[in-house]
């Protein structure tokens, strides 16, 4: 895929707008750290050439200005919330986090449990965190949040909240996931500074959508399939037209909210620092973008992905169709249709001439190969290998694992573990070929190719196994599915 994207640009550009942002108050900024700031392939993806940890490269530039402060909801700590994409829960993507912070040499100041009502769950954890060391401050429910500004600016509503000890001029507030208070948190702590004769400032920073891109370019559209489960939608902001007179793009929930966040300035500045929601805003992604066609159609690529996760999650239980429907008419804007995924139609054809599920890849430079289920190996497991081969220049007809090393897999797998499929899985034939390897010279060249198929396009013609999607995920393979089981 083409470049579009300039990543040492967008680095240096974001750092100094930053500090920049710092001295426009009394050098104490509290960011507010939306999406993701580890492995955010969805950014990487709309704007190749994005690099997946940016946001963290960005932070790492700023570190020994910048404190991270760690946010993470009481009630979602108590239902046991789960982080989707990693599946593991919110209390423990927190420690997880707070680890991989401090590997890169970023300071973690503190941890704050937001809407505290006593939950269990929460004490039992909030105890956890004390016995590694890591401050905790508990931040209450604020009765008539977000609109009752008499008592949320008051004694009786920030006012109670723990005051958050930071010691940094950039304290960066960010959380596991939306939803945990990371907003309030800023404010709350603005309230609490103000109280101490501190002007502290607020800005925000995500990286969607685009505010200087048009509100219907492909890039900001992927934005809206990617949170089409959230009801997120685009829109201008009024405020900023408004004021400047400019065209700006923000999203509905920050353009409602705006409102009172002016009121909350207000009422602890005596006078608000900013006149619209893009204001608020420190993004830079938008200045940083050198092919503009190329991120279109990466874009445009990501909504078709988005698309058949959808229809996926609807066959399996875990999405709505109303979700599907939304990012069917995203397609339709862009006049888009899954055959415009180069992989879909090869899956399908492969699937019908052979009557059993089949899989395509579309390697670096265009070709595409495909899988068909056999004996020995399910459709995922037979793909990956007819690209490993591909790309190392091995004929298709030469075997490079022998039957007889897959025989006793199989043989382990159904008569001694139970399972009653004796094919093998994408991580199973991985195993198989690294066991050949020691005295297989082929299957040694076949290995090394593992690093070529990050951001390959993959599509199976049924819904893919967990262990196979997972392996696709590790290999950093762009995969979808047809809505059907196996």
């Amino acid at each position: 895929m083409k470049k579009g994207f300039d990543n040492e640009k967008y680095l240096k550009m974001q750092s100094e707008h930053i500090m920049e942002r710092i001295g426009q108050f009394d050098n104490k900024l509290y960011l507010e750290f939306g999406g993701k700031l580890f492995d955010d392939f969805h950014a990487s993806r709309v704007l190749p050439g994005f690099a997946a940890d940016s946001k963290l490269q960005m932070l790492m530039q700023l570190a020994p200005q910048a404190e991270i402060v760690m946010v993470v909801s009481a009630a979602d700590i108590e239902k046991n919330k789960v982080r989707g994409d990693l599946g593991i829960t919110y209390d423990n993507d927190v420690i997880r986090l707070i680890d991989e912070f401090r590997s890169r040499g970023l300071y973690v100041g503190s941890v704050v449990l937001t809407k505290f009502t006593g939950q269990h769950s929460a004490i039992l954890y909030k105890k956890r965190l004390e016995n590694m060391g890591i401050k905790v401050y508990k931040h209450y429910l604020i009765p008539g949040y977000p609109t009752n500004i008499p008592v949320i600016v008051s004694e009786e509503g920030y006012g109670k909240n723990d005051y958050i000890e930071t010691t940094r001029p950039l304290v960066v507030v960010t959380a596991p996931g939306p939803g945990s208070g990371k907003m309030s948190t800023c404010l709350s702590q603005l309230y609490h500074e103000h109280k101490r004769g501190i002007r502290a400032g607020y800005a925000k920073f995500e990286t969607f959508p685009i505010w200087n891109l048009p509100l219907k370019h492909p890039v900001n559209l992927a934005y809206e399939a990617a949170t089409a489960d959230l009801n997120d939608i685009n829109m201008i902001d009024p405020f900023h037209l408004e004021a400047y007179g400019i065209t700006t793009v923000n999203y509905n929930r920050d353009v409602e909210i705006f409102p009172v966040l002016n009121a909350i300035f207000e009422k602890i500045y005596g006078k608000s620092p900013y006149k619209s929601p893009t204001d608020m805003g420190v993004n830079m992604v938008g200045n940083c973008i050198i092919d503009d066609e190329a991120c279109r159609e990466a874009s445009r690529q990501e909504i078709i992905r988005r698309y058949y996760q959808a229809i996926a999650g609807v066959a399996d239980g875990t999405r709505t169709e109303e979700e599907a429907y939304k990012i069917e008419l995203l397609m339709r804007q862009e006049q888009l249709t899954v055959n415009n995924r180069s992989t879909v139609l090869p899956a399908l054809e492969r699937a019908e001439e052979t009557g059993a599920p089949a899989v395509a890849m579309e390697l670096p430079d265009g070709k595409i190969i495909t899988g068909k289920t056999g004996d020995l190996l399910g459709s995922s497991a037979a793909v990956l290998l007819n690209a490993l081969k591909e790309l190392a220049g091995i004929p298709h007809e030469k075997h490079i694992i022998a039957p007889s090393a897959i025989e006793p897999i199989q043989t382990l797998k159904t008569q001694y573990l139970g399972s009653k499929n004796p094919r093998l899985h994408t991580d199973e034939v991985l195993i198989a070929l690294s066991a050949t390897a020691a005295a297989n010279e082929d299957a040694t060249l076949a290995l090394a190719q593992l690093p070529k198929l990050k951001g390959c396009q993959v599509h199976s013609s049924v819904m893919l196994s967990t262990v196979d999607k997972k392996v696709f995920q590790k290999l950093e393979c762009d995969v979808t599915n047809e809505p059907k089981h196996e």
